[in-house]
């Protein structure tokens, strides 16, 4: 398995390295979220690499709506994370892949291609960073934390826009980062190379690898309120454990997203 999501991986970022830096057509999907023709010839490479293996298995995908059936496999996939980034020229992207089994993500992957970086997680297995097992870090106190965060695409017409929280992080923690590539934050998560990672607003997509790949390290990944983490919910947040509670009752503090979850994205593509 984990060969074949590589393959894939590969399959979309030859499309995606072709394209950096020569985006010409960019569209607007919101006010500030963007997509590119590479997001769209990404996704169909990545697709078509995992369909040719397992032609029945379901996708859902950010860029393309490709129907749901009984199938107990769905691929979830973000074919360009930080496309704004990319469609910049900053070299902070990303590819997510994950095989979910039964509503469970049993295998998750994101692959950096600027620094060839392959992360990769199977459930109960471990996860390592290309053939380096992975550990959280060992870091025990928010104040000593390099932490990250991200901002939603409706921050400029929602008071629900992890501002608040972010003031509140910046006076706590050693220091916070906004990279823009929400699977990359959490990739180094469980890499150690961040302590803590928080996030409102995110798809399942942005989410689904990453989750597994700290948990596979032995981070931790809840709500806000320290809850079980649905990859279809609206809160995030990520730590090596040990930091986590004190990123908890900071969260608490905050304006928070309404207590639903994303029905439309866990039933249909």
């Amino acid at each position: 398995m984990k060969e074949i999501i590589l393959e894939a991986a590969h399959e979309g970022s030859k499309v995606l390295m072709r394209k950096f830096g020569r985006v010409d057509a960019v569209e607007h999907k919101g006010e500030v979220d963007l997509v590119t023709e590479a997001d769209r010839e990404a996704e169909s490479a990545i697709v078509g690499a995992l369909r040719r293996v397992f032609p029945l298995h379901d996708v859902l995908a950010e860029e393309s709506d490709y129907g749901r059936s009984t199938s107990r496999y769905r691929w979830i996939i973000d074919p360009l994370d930080g496309t704004t980034n990319y469609a910049h020229g900053f070299p902070w992207f990303a590819i997510s892949i994950a095989l979910e089994v039964d509503g469970q993500v049993t295998h998750g992957a994101i692959f950096n291609p600027v620094h060839d970086e392959f992360f990769y997680a199977q459930r109960g297995e471990g996860a390592w960073l290309n053939d380096i097992p992975l550990r959280v870090s060992k870091t025990p106190r928010l104040e000593d934390g390099l932490i990250a965060t991200g901002f939603p695409y409706d921050r400029k017409t929602s008071p629900v826009n992890n501002l608040d929280h972010f003031t509140r992080f910046q006076g706590t923690a050693q220091a916070c980062r906004r990279a823009g590539a929400a699977s990359l934050d959490l990739a180094n998560t469980a890499a150690g190379r961040l302590d803590g990672y928080w996030e409102m607003k995110l798809k399942p997509w942005d989410v689904a690898a990453g989750k597994l790949l700290v948990e596979e390290a032995g981070g931790m990944v809840t709500d806000f309120d320290g809850n079980r983490f649905d990859i279809y919910g609206f809160e995030c947040l990520a730590s090596n454990g040990l930091i986590h509670q004190e990123m908890i009752d900071i969260l608490r503090s905050g304006r928070r997203p309404p207590r639903t979850t994303q029905d439309a994205d866990r039933s249909t593509g």
